[in-house]
């Protein structure tokens, strides 16, 4: 199995290096095959070798491999003239239409919802996203210096794709799914996300389905989380409520993603390259090595691969564990560092 390997920018090389080592370790315990690992540039050391932030070559490779895993990047620091969100263009590239965000508590982290267990699936190809919703340039333009203007995109086909993965991924947990939108003030955009997931909805009728203004879903979040299993919504309100969600869950040094369509898969942190820390063996590593959990398990049911679903279960067991045993890094109040929290998640994905 190849797998691309982009640090990115901060502490990118750092979480991205203690991630490989357990996904590497993990493999080897769930007895699946070894990885041949394929680094790739991005970010700043994309722009001093090849003069840009996401060289071709990098997108080339990433032609040819199905999966990766992908650091942090900070686009706000790059040149003007190369100021790109290189994760929204892979998106873009790759078709990865949805963007799966799970919340949940971990036992000896301390948490703002301390039962909230629930997933955010974000529709990540259209919406209000300027990068990623026309066919070529920007969905933003101004008409004068004084006026700016936003597209927004929503089509049925994408409406459908993103609910059945959300109804699908309800399916195999609590069989409920919260469809968030806005369609008392769009009715037009935010209503046809609405009318769509509930026709999607026919086709699994052992999942319960409602919908809720994405104001009021925030403010019951806040008030409680455990009331949800899986969301749908578009994708700024996804961003945000599953940054949310991340915050209320303990941290978004815990918040894991992925990006997939049904071929191909990156796994990607919440967090941002925080930049201050890089260098200094101290960004906690859990959020990135549970999104390359996501990851195995997304390729072992792709696959029909049970090892590589036990590699990553084994990671997301390996982490809550060394959670659970008061190992953390500072963000999280913990005393750990990043290799020493990295070689007790090693240590543990080795234990049922």
């Amino acid at each position: 199995m190849r797998l691309g390997l982009i640090e990115g920018d901060g502490i990118g090389p750092e979480v991205v290096e203690a991630t490989r080592v357990v996904v590497d370790e993990a493999l080897t315990a769930a007895g699946a095959a070894a990885v041949e690992w394929v680094p790739l540039l991005m970010g700043h050391r994309a722009i001093e070798e090849f003069g840009e932030p996401l060289p071709e070559q990098t997108l080339a490779a990433l032609d040819e491999l199905d999966a990766w895993i992908i650091g942090p990047h900070d686009n706000a620091s790059y040149p003007a003239e190369h100021r790109i969100a290189p994760g929204g263009v892979i998106r873009k590239r790759f078709g990865l239409y949805a963007n799966i965000r799970p919340a949940r508590a971990f036992a000896g982290i301390k948490a703002s919802a301390p039962d909230i267990d629930l997933v955010i699936v974000r529709e990540n190809s259209e919406g209000f996203y300027a990068d990623r919703n026309m066919f070529a340039g920007s969905g933003e333009f101004r008409p004068t210096s004084d006026i700016a203007m936003a597209v927004g995109v929503i089509t049925r086909q994408a409406c459908e794709r993103i609910a059945h993965e959300a109804f699908r991924l309800a399916a195999g947990r609590r069989k409920r799914v919260t469809i968030v939108h806005k369609a008392n003030v769009l009715p037009m955009t935010m209503g046809l996300f609405r009318d769509v997931c509930y026709d999607v909805a026919h086709a699994y009728p052992a999942v319960e389905v409602d919908d809720e203004h994405v104001d009021a879903t925030a403010a019951h979040l806040v008030r409680a989380a455990r009331d949800y299993d899986v969301l749908v919504t578009e994708n700024l309100f996804g961003d945000i409520l599953s940054d949310l969600a991340g915050e209320l869950s303990g941290s978004l040094g815990t918040a894991a993603s992925l990006n997939c369509s049904a071929t191909k898969a990156m796994a990607q942190a919440v967090h941002g390259a925080a930049p201050t820390l890089a260098g200094h063996n101290r960004a906690n590593p859990a959020a990135l090595q549970l999104s390359a959990a996501m990851l195995l398990h997304w390729l072992g049911i792709r696959d029909s691969n049970r090892a590589l679903v036990g590699a990553g279960e084994r990671i997301e067991r390996a982490v809550a564990a060394s959670f659970a045993a008061g190992i953390a890094t500072a963000d999280l109040g913990g005393l750990a560092s990043t290799s020493e929290f990295t070689e007790q998640v090693r240590a543990r994905v080795h234990r049922r």
